[in-house]
């Protein structure tokens, strides 16, 4: 019964729409109620569940992100893609791709990328010739990368609910993955292209090289700071975010120079924005995990997946298909709250190893941001493609089984993960 009103009654009020946070809170409470637990008690674990040094890189992370989006590294960095691989067939999609992976390597979200990359160049693809769906569909599907490769806020979500898996690991296992997502759709936006006959990209004047090399690789290197930091053990991930920050407020006002000082303001008010609901949730579903671990849910999970098939394999994809489905009706963040605590154990029992899981759980809810019905990412790039939602996710399916591909070799190939963290961490 007690894990009825837990899960029955999170799922009810979900139903009835009533925010994440508050279903977590409201079915916590409700189960304590049931079970005589002082709410206190849960209450306390809410609290100590924001309570962590390492949950400090967030708002850094996101106060980068959005420091260099509203400086103009969007644009930059469209720029520098379209120097590299901008000639060739279809090149403004390429470029689309490339932008998105360095993006990624700055803001850390999907839906920020959709906004900055896309509302520049989904448009200019648009003009330039390009059909809408597909225009779209690169944009969004290139923009699950940016969850991927670091910094990303949601791998720290990840080592909390993980019980404090190392963030550096994290980064340094998500490189690869995030790297072979953009190169597959690299070539499937060739292949789509070369199909379609797309136009080739516009020549770009000799004399402006330069500068488009020095400008895009200096917004850069806020990620080489972050990542290089950590790597090289001189700063923490805390540490390394603080650091990012101030590059980036001085690449942004007093380098590229594009908006005034005067708009800091409106950006931390953002970052305050985005900061609250992020803890909200993290202290919610510390409450909500711990009464899962007290009623057992994890250990009936466990025997439950493992009594379907003894099979490892099929254990493995049995978890791929749960967090398929799952994103598809949750945004990326609670979910990896939610099923952290319930699907890890599951995932230890098989043999993964915890940094090797929290990849796949990240690549799968990646896809989920840019599935119906609940895509927040898919939603605004159809709303600056001005395309209704059933006409882009036709146009994704080439794109969702490049990505379902991606993530079947990141599960049954954990080297993908684990080589990187190896050689550069231990």
């Amino acid at each position: 019964m007690g894990v009825l009103i837990l899960i029955g009654g999170f799922i009810l009020l979900l139903i009835i729409r009533v925010p994440v946070a508050l279903s977590l809170v409201v079915s916590s409470l409700l189960t304590g109620l049931y079970l005589n637990i002082d709410l206190a008690a849960i209450v306390q674990r809410m609290v100590s569940g924001v309570n962590s040094f390492s949950l400090l890189a967030i708002p850094f992370f996101i106060l980068a992100g959005e420091i260099m989006n509203e400086g103009g590294i969007s644009r930059r960095l469209i720029d520098l893609s379209n120097v590299l691989i901008g000639r060739v067939r279809g090149g403004l999609a390429m470029v689309n791709v490339l932008a998105s992976t360095f993006f990624g390597g700055i803001s850390g979200s999907a839906v920020a990328d959709v906004s900055s990359i896309g509302s520049v160049l989904i448009p200019m693809m648009k003009k330039k010739g390009y059909d809408s769906d597909y225009a779209v569909s690169v944009t969004v599907s290139s923009a699950a990368q940016g969850v991927m490769i670091p910094p990303s806020h949601n791998m720290i979500i990840y080592s909390t609910a993980a019980g404090g898996v190392s963030v550096g690991a994290l980064f340094m296992g998500g490189i690869v993955p995030g790297l072979l997502l953009g190169l597959v759709l690299m070539i499937l936006t060739y292949a789509i292209a070369v199909k379609r006959n797309y136009p080739k990209g516009e020549p770009i004047k000799k004399e402006d090289v330069p500068r488009i090399l020095r400008e895009g690789f200096l917004g850069l290197f806020t990620a080489v700071i972050i990542i290089g930091g950590i790597v090289s053990g001189i700063f923490t991930a805390t540490e390394s975010a603080a650091i990012g920050v101030l590059y980036a407020f001085i690449i942004s006002f007093f380098v590229y120079r594009d908006i005034p000082i005067s708009r800091m303001g409106v950006i931390l008010k953002r970052t305050f924005y985005t900061l609250s609901m992020v803890m909200f949730l993290i202290a919610a579903s510390s409450g909500f995990g711990w009464l899962l671990a007290l009623l057992k849910v994890p250990a009936m999970v466990t025997d439950l997946l493992i009594s379907v098939s003894p099979n490892d394999f099929v254990t493995l994809l049995l978890i791929n298909i749960i967090l398929l489905v799952l994103g598809m009706f949750m945004d990326m963040a609670p979910l990896i709250l939610i099923v952290t605590p319930i699907l890890l154990p599951v995932a230890l029992s098989i043999g993964l190893d915890p940094v090797h899981f929290g990849v796949m759980l990240i690549l799968n809810l990646s896809i989920g941001l840019i599935t119906p019905p609940v895509g927040t990412a898919l939603f605004v790039g159809c709303a600056i493609g001005k395309i209704p939602i059933e006409r882009a996710s036709l146009g994704m399916l080439p794109f969702y089984g490049a990505m379902v591909i991606v993530l079947l070799l990141v599960s049954f190939i954990p080297q993908l993960s684990l080589t990187l963290p190896d050689i550069l961490l231990k």
